[in-house]
C-alpha cells in the first residue's frame, strides 16, 4: 500500500491561495469557488465573508499531538467557533482567508490533512469511537480504519469519483458509524472478520447498504475499497450531479442483487490483477496501570482495561467552548496514553484515564450535556452552511431551553437529530426523532419549518428509516417536544420504554402541531 506523506500536499496549497484570493476579491463566483475549495477541506460560509476549515481526524482519533495543534491554531488565530461533525472531524469557523492558509499549512506538520475534506472525494474514514477500549466490541477495528484512511488518500485525485465516498468501520452492532448504510461499510463480526456493505447512504433517496461479502479477513479490506472505486467508475451517474452517489447504483443496476453481482465482478478483477493490497496492522494495547476507582455514569465510562476510564464530553450541538477545548489539550499533556475520540453523534470521549486523571478532565470539561436529550445531534445549520435551508443549531438551542424550563426528567425524551436540509448531515432519517429543514407557506408567507420523522434506528439488524410524519413550523417544535416529554414522564417510563407500547404515539401528539 502506498502511503502518502502529509507534507506532499504542501505543493497544492498555492493554487488554493490563488483561487481563494480571487474569490474574496469578487473575481470568482460562489458556485465555482465551492466546486474548487472542497478539495482542500474548506468552504466559504454563508454570505461569502468568512471561511470554514475541516480538519480530518481519521477514524475520529485525536491524539494529544493533534489536539495540541488544534489548541494552538485556535489561540493564535483567535478562533471563536469550532464544531465536532457527524463525520468525526473538527471544523473551525469564521476564519479570514489568511487564517485558513496558515492553519491548513501548519496542520501538515501535525499530521493533519485537510485535502479531500469536502467535495467529490473520499471523506474522513469513520470508526467506532471507543474502539480498543469498549467492553462490548467484537474486536478493535481502529487500526483497520486508519489503514483504510491512508489508502483512500491515494484516491483524492483519482478520476471519476462519486460526489462523496464515505467509508465506515463498526466494532459492534451499535453501528454508530452507520457501517451498514455507508458508501462502503465494514461491520465487525464476533469471529474477528468483517461483513462488507456497499452503496448505502442517507439524504435524498436514502438506501441501506447491500451486503456484498461476509466473513472477510481484515487484512483484505483494501481490495474491497478499490473494488468500490472501480464499480462507481463503470456504473456511477456522472450526468446528473444529484445522483452522483453510490446508492443510486442499486436502482440503476436493477436492485440489490444485481448491484452485488456487479460489485463482486469488480472485486474479482482487483484480486486477479496481482496487485498486493494485503495489510498487516499492529493492534495497540494500553498497559497503563490503574490508580484508584471512581463511580461510573453518564459522563464516566469504565473501559475494558480494568481500572481505566473514559470521560464523556458532549457540547450542545457539537459546538465546544473553544476555551474548554484548549484547556483539555493542556490537561492531557502530562497524562500518558490519553487521547480524544470523536463520535458520529458529536460526542467527544477522552480515553485511557485513571480515576484521578478522569477527575481532572471532568473539572476542565464542564460544558457538557446534562441529559440524554441534550446529547441531540445537529448539523452546523443555515447560518453558516451555504446549502443549508434552516438554522438547525438555533432550533436545537430553542428546544433545549424549553425542555430545561419544563424540568423534564432525564430519559423522558430521546436524543433527537436535526438536519438543516435534505442532505441529512444531522442524520435525521435514522434518529428516534428527526427533523429536516424546509419551508411552509402560511397565509401566503413562507415560514421556517421542519419535516418531522419518527422511529428511525441505526442498530445493526434493526436498521430502519424514520417515518415521515409531516411538517411543523419551527416556532412550534419546542412546545411539541415539551408536551411529548411531559406525556412520557407522566407514564413513569423512559421514552424508550414508552415507545415500545405504541410506536405511533409520537405521531398522535404531533398531529396538533403539524402546519
Amino acid at each position: 500500500m502506498n502511503k502518502i506523506d502529509p507534507q506532499s500536499w504542501r505543493q497544492d496549497l498555492p493554487a488554493f491561495k490563488k483561487m481563494t484570493d480571487a474569490f474574496y476579491a469578487g473575481e470568482v463566483d460562489k458556485k465555482d469557488y465551492k466546486g474548487f475549495s472542497g478539495l482542500y477541506g474548506s468552504y466559504a460560509q454563508k454570505g461569502g465573508k468568512a471561511s470554514m476549515l475541516r480538519l480530518r481526524m481519521t477514524a475520529g482519533r485525536v491524539t494529544k499531538e493533534k489536539l495540541t495543534f488544534v489548541a494552538k491554531a485556535i489561540r493564535e488565530n483567535d478562533v471563536k467557533k469550532a464544531h465536532f461533525t457527524t463525520c468525526q472531524t473538527i471544523q473551525l469557523h469564521d476564519l479570514k482567508a489568511e487564517q485558513v492558509y496558515r492553519i491548513m499549512e501548519e496542520a501538515l506538520d501535525a499530521g493533519i490533512v485537510t485535502m479531500g475534506g469536502g467535495g467529490d472525494f473520499p471523506r474522513n474514514v469513520m470508526c467506532s469511537p471507543l474502539a480498543g477500549v469498549e467492553k462490548n466490541e467484537y474486536f478493535n477495528v481502529l487500526p483497520y480504519a486508519e489503514a483504510a484512511g491512508e489508502y483512500l488518500m491515494n484516491f483524492i485525485k483519482a478520476e471519476k469519483m462519486p460526489r462523496k465516498l464515505k467509508v465506515g468501520f463498526s466494532g459492534s452492532p451499535a453501528n454508530l458509524t452507520h457501517a451498514t448504510y455507508r458508501d462502503l461499510g465494514f461491520a465487525a463480526r464476533e469471529d474477528g472478520t468483517f461483513d462488507v456493505y456497499s452503496a448505502g447512504g442517507l439524504g435524498n433517496n436514502p438506501q441501506f447498504g447491500v451486503k456484498v461479502a461476509e466473513a472477510v479477513d481484515p487484512s483484505q479490506i483494501l481490495y474491497y475499497i478499490k473494488a468500490m472505486w472501480l464499480t462507481f467508475r463503470e456504473y456511477g451517474n456522472y450526468e446528473n450531479r444529484g445522483k452522483a452517489r453510490t446508492r443510486y447504483m442499486q436502482e440503476k443496476l436493477g436492485g440489490a442483487q444485481e448491484y452485488k453481482k456487479a460489485y463482486l465482478k469488480k472485486l474479482q478483477q482487483v484480486l486477479d490483477s496481482g496487485e498486493d493490497l494485503t495489510i498487516s496492522v499492529e493492534i495497540p494495547e494500553c498497559s497503563k496501570a490503574p490508580q484508584g476507582t471512581m463511580e461510573t455514569g453518564s459522563r464516566v465510562l469504565a473501559q475494558k482495561q480494568e481500572g481505566l476510564y473514559t470521560v464523556v464530553w458532549h457540547p450542545l450541538g457539537g459546538q465546544p467552548d473553544v476555551n474548554e477545548l484548549c484547556a483539555l489539550a493542556d490537561t492531557l499533556q502530562d497524562i500518558s496514553d490519553a487521547e480524544m475520540r470523536l463520535a458520529p453523534d458529536e460526542t467527544a470521549y477522552v480515553i485511557n484515564l485513571t480515576a484521578e486523571e478522569a477527575g481532572r478532565v471532568l473539572e476542565v470539561l464542564k460544558g457538557s450535556a446534562q441529559s440524554l436529550f441534550e446529547t441531540s445531534v445537529s448539523c452546523i445549520g443555515a447560518s453558516i452552511c451555504q446549502v443549508g435551508v434552516r438554522d438547525s443549531q438555533a432550533l436545537l438551542a430553542e428546544c433545549v431551553q424549553a425542555v430545561r424550563e419544563a424540568n423534564l426528567p432525564d430519559g423522558a425524551l430521546p436524543q433527537i437529530h436535526i438536519s438543516g436540509c435534505p442532505s441529512s448531515c444531522g442524520t435525521h432519517q435514522t434518529g428516534a426523532l428527526g427533523f429536516r429543514g424546509g419551508v411552509k407557506t402560511v397565509d401566503k408567507k413562507p415560514q421556517p419549518a421542519f419535516v418531522f420523522y419518527r422511529n428511525g434506528c441505526e442498530v445493526q439488524g434493526k436498521e430502519v428509516m424514520g417515518h415521515e410524519v409531516g411538517t411543523m413550523l419551527q416556532k412550534d417544535i419546542p412546545a411539541f417536544l415539551t408536551e411529548l416529554g411531559k406525556t412520557v414522564a407522566a407514564s413513569g417510563k423512559t421514552y424508550e420504554q414508552w415507545i415500545q407500547e405504541d410506536p405511533s404515539a409520537p405521531e398522535k401528539i404531533a398531529a396538533g402541531y403539524l402546519a
